[in-house]
């Protein structure tokens, strides 16, 4: 019966029309989430890779513990779960946060948020091939394969340029879409706990084992970060990380899970034009054929526009 009823529910999710406030959160998460590759952008010029990440998680894992017992939840004691939530972390915030401040030493914010656009391409391919419940359908893989056209667009021009480091920038930055989109998957086990209490497990796992991996591998300065790049781990972890779970989960329950992948389209021109206001960057035509070619595979993918338009044209 529970199943049944969490089937409608999904099922509602994808008819609910988002309102005025909903539509104003949606753009907020997406400058919220635009702005982690701002602030990485800023802190990577003065910090390694892997203390930048291990400040975001462990400050931002600071955060959502305390809003958890603010709201009388308290964290699971199961050992399983926190196993569950250590691998969690692993693939949704080690991993993916470390290849994504490594990869923006060798190329920009902007660019980084476009190339991690192409996260529900490989979120796509997974289910198809991971779930006997989400399969491809035609559209969809007419999607993957125009996203993929984009990413091939962008990155070909640098790898015939022969820029290594830039290609190899960009690479990381795409895997850490494949280890979302592979997360999201494994993180349906959560169901049954609250999203706020597996945001917080999940960040707390990932601090035990990001900051001390820190510390040993990454020379040890004595000199404090400038007050720009204070600025911006703080942002990172506190904005970027900490409220955008909050505000994220306070979107999906209202306005559902179908209409939050809008924000996938929102991101890259968040980030593109803080990038651009604040850090001096600047994209090529070839990266908005890219970014394009992106948009309308993800287009394809999500599938509604596609349908008001036929709608109207009947």
């Amino acid at each position: 019966m529970q199943q049944e009823q969490e089937k409608r529910s999904d099922s509602a999710s994808t008819q609910i029309t988002m309102n005025l406030g909903e539509w104003s959160m949606l753009l907020l998460l997406s400058l919220v989430w635009g702005g982690s590759f701002f602030f990485v952008g800023v802190a990577i010029k003065e910090l390694p890779a892997m203390s930048v990440v291990a400040f975001r998680v462990s400050l931002a894992a600071l955060v959502l513990v305390a809003v958890v017992h603010l709201k009388g939840n308290r964290l699971p004691a199961d050992p399983g779960i926190w196993a569950g939530f250590l691998m969690m972390g692993l693939i949704n915030n080690i991993l993916p946060f470390s290849c994504i401040a490594w990869g923006q030493q060798f190329i920009e914010s902007s660019l980084a948020a476009v190339l991690n656009a192409a996260t529900p391409v490989f979120g796509v391919v997974f289910a198809h091939l991971l779930t006997q419940t989400e399969k491809l359908t035609g559209k969809r893989a007419a999607g993957v394969v125009c996203s993929w056209c984009g990413v091939a667009v962008i990155m070909g021009v640098d790898t015939l340029a022969g820029n290594r480091l830039q290609v190899l920038g960009q690479l990381s930055v795409l895997s850490a879409g494949v280890l979302y989109a592979l997360a999201a998957i494994y993180g349906k086990r959560f169901k049954a706990l609250s999203p706020l209490v597996v945001s917080a497990g999940m960040l707390l796992s990932s601090s035990v084992i990001m900051v001390p991996l820190a510390i040993v591998v990454e020379p040890v300065t004595l000199s404090l970060p400038s007050l720009p790049t204070l600025s911006a781990l703080v942002g990172l972890a506190v904005i970027s990380t900490a409220f955008a779970y909050l505000l994220y989960f306070r979107i999906l329950a209202t306005a559902g899970a179908t209409n939050i992948l809008l924000v996938t389209f929102l991101i890259p021109v968040s980030a593109t034009v803080l990038g651009v206001a604040f850090l001096g960057e600047s994209l090529t035509r070839v990266d908005f054929i890219g970014m394009a070619g992106i948009a309308l595979g993800l287009m394809l993918i999500d599938g509604r526009l596609l349908k008001k338009r036929a709608k109207v044209t009947v």
